[in-house]
């Protein structure tokens, strides 16, 4: 069963349009899930909403969305009033300018939908859009309201397809320097980053999502399993936690020889002799690793 469209609308570029529609990247149906039941009967439970004054439930058909002007003042709005709310945005997205994707930094990145034609009439446009785009390598900047919202999008071929990715509004990223200013500058040994880097050529890799697994969901699960069978719920036992490291330059060579060693080679042999050089001798501290308080 194909997935149900998030919208249909349509894609125009200039003159050219044609009709289009989002399907969602992400799954959101979840393998463990809870439900909340009475403890003294084991029933499901279901919310209500009451009154805030007079603590009395609402009927059906009495609930109504608000906006708050002022203090205990609301606005009333109807939901078909809201459906009403029509902008060009709501039902066509106009591909207004174009960047490389790389340009767009990737704090702005939000969520992902494939584009796909929306009947047969518009393949050929959608196809002539989409390979536009892959032959100058660049993805196409949009608006579109979805769930009550205008969003700013980046549209990029994918395949046969295209990807859209929702962006943040400026307004509302917390940029790196109101997070990372107080991050004192810290002179770096280029030893010690040699010695990264071979490490990092250890456990070099190609990214594959297929061998990513929930660890988290399957602990879950074994609890699950457990008290099904009756059976008490397993000892939790917390993971050891890694210890402040006292000497930087001793955990990067046991790191490194962990994961198998270097690579022979001359520059491998040259950088060993000056680490054997430069090692601290047996019970002095290293002076370039950092002591934990």
């Amino acid at each position: 069963m194909a997935p149900r469209p998030a919208w249909k609308g349509y894609l125009k570029l200039s003159l050219v349009t044609c009709g289009i529609e989002l399907t969602n990247v992400v799954t959101h149906t979840e393998k463990v899930s809870f439900r909340i039941l009475n403890r003294k009967t084991g029933n499901t439970v279901k919310r209500i909403y009451v009154d805030a004054e007079t603590g009395k439930p609402l009927e059906e058909g009495d609930e109504i969305k608000g906006y708050e002007v002022s203090d205990g003042d609301f606005v009333h709005i109807e939901e078909d009033e809201i459906e009403a709310v029509q902008i060009e945005s709501s039902h066509t997205m106009s591909l207004d300018g174009f960047v490389e994707k790389s340009s767009i930094e990737q704090i702005y990145l939000d969520t992902p939908y494939y584009v796909s034609p929306a009947d047969e009439v518009s393949e050929e446009a959608f196809a002539v859009i989409r390979d536009a785009m892959a032959a100058k390598k660049m993805a196409g900047l949009a608006r579109l309201v979805l769930y009550q919202r205008e969003r700013p999008v980046v549209i990029e071929p994918l395949g046969k397809g295209m990807v859209l990715t929702t962006l943040r509004y400026d307004d509302t990223v917390r940029q790196p320097r109101t997070v990372f200013g107080d991050i004192e500058a810290t002179k770096t040994d280029d030893e010690m980053i040699d010695l990264a880097q071979h490490i990092i050529n250890q456990k070099k890799t190609k990214f594959d999502p297929s061998k990513f697994d929930d660890r988290y969901e399957e602990a879950l699960l074994e609890l699950i399993r457990a008290k099904k069978a009756g059976k008490r719920a397993p000892k939790a036992k917390a993971p050891p936690k890694p210890s402040n490291v006292v000497n930087l330059f001793d955990a990067l060579k046991k790191s490194l020889n962990a994961e198998g060693g270097r690579k022979a080679g001359k520059s491998s042999s040259k950088t060993t002799a000056r680490t054997k050089a430069r090692a601290p001798a047996p019970g002095r501290s290293q002076h370039r690793g950092r002591k934990s308080a």
